[in-house]
């Protein structure tokens, strides 16, 4: 069964050794670590090349494919996409930790973002566990199948706080506010009700995710409109494309973004990434 976040409930102690335990640490225990934290001076670290994984939830070169659609009620193809979104609730509980420590915090401004990552974090640890917990009760265990670090490689890109934000908040999470609600759909017309549930669980705190984002892009952006400034803080070879899900909900990312003229200019985005054009 997943572990419980442990939490040093004494003393807060260091943002850094809070962020660093969770990142370089190499057990599932380590990644639910919970404590609170004084934001004393900030040191900087720098990027590792991997957050801390060892077996049997360290990364693999072998590659599985996602399950299609009508095949999510056979329990083994249910385990892996179950996996699948473990993996990267845990990828970005590792990302998250990373921007705690490789961006400055040097005015009050900043460590109100870095609470907001903070806040982020925890509930991406919430969600690992009620995925892990499923997982468990199809009989699988979390690190039975590959795991990539997709997501992860992108963070050697995100140099300062609006990228990091642009990638994670408004791209990653973003399209998340679609798969959500399509697989949810799908297990609950399966009658799977307890994956449905996990899933709604996971689009509202996404919808508070997308909105801290949107929030942090507009008080930064200066005089330039959101999706200017969205698109110029993505590095390549991202493009908007990525923060659309499967079955694209324009309410939905209003909702989140609070931003009709944002949500408007992703809708009508196109290119060549196909994921989102799956049925």
């Amino acid at each position: 069964m997943p572990q419980k976040p442990l939490e040093n409930t004494d003393n807060p102690i260091s943002y850094f050794e809070y962020a660093k335990t969770i990142l370089q640490g190499t057990t599932l225990e380590d990644k639910y670590f919970s404590a609170a934290i004084n934001w004393d001076e900030w040191k900087g670290i720098e990027l590792p090349s991997l957050p801390g994984r060892a077996a049997p939830i360290n990364f693999s070169a072998d590659q599985i494919k996602f399950p299609k659609a009508p095949n999510l009620n056979i329990a083994e193809k249910k385990a892996i996409a179950l996996h699948s979104f473990a993996n990267h609730e845990l990828l970005a509980i590792e990302m998250m930790a990373a921007a705690l420590l490789i961006y400055p915090h040097k005015t009050e401004e900043d460590i109100r973002f870095k609470r907001g990552i903070v806040s982020a974090l925890k509930d991406e640890q919430k969600h690992l566990g009620l995925y892990i917990a499923r997982l468990n009760e199809l009989g699988y265990q979390f690190g039975d199948f590959p795991l990539n670090d997709f997501f992860w490689r992108q963070m050697t890109k995100l140099k300062t706080p609006n990228q990091y934000t642009a990638v994670m908040s408004l791209t990653f999470e973003a399209a998340n506010l679609d798969f959500a609600q399509y697989y949810a759909k799908i297990f609950r017309d399966f009658g799977d009700e307890k994956t449905a549930d996990i899933l709604d669980i996971v689009l509202e705190d996404e919808i508070s995710h997308v909105a801290f984002g949107s929030h942090w892009m507009k008080k930064w952006r200066e005089d330039k409109d959101l999706w200017s400034y969205y698109l110029e803080s993505l590095p390549f070879p991202l493009t908007p494309a990525r923060s659309k899900g499967i079955g694209f909900d324009p309410k939905i990312h209003e909702r989140a973004m609070n931003d009709a003229d944002f949500t408007h200019k992703l809708d009508l985005f196109e290119d060549d990434f196909k994921i989102t054009k799956r049925w």
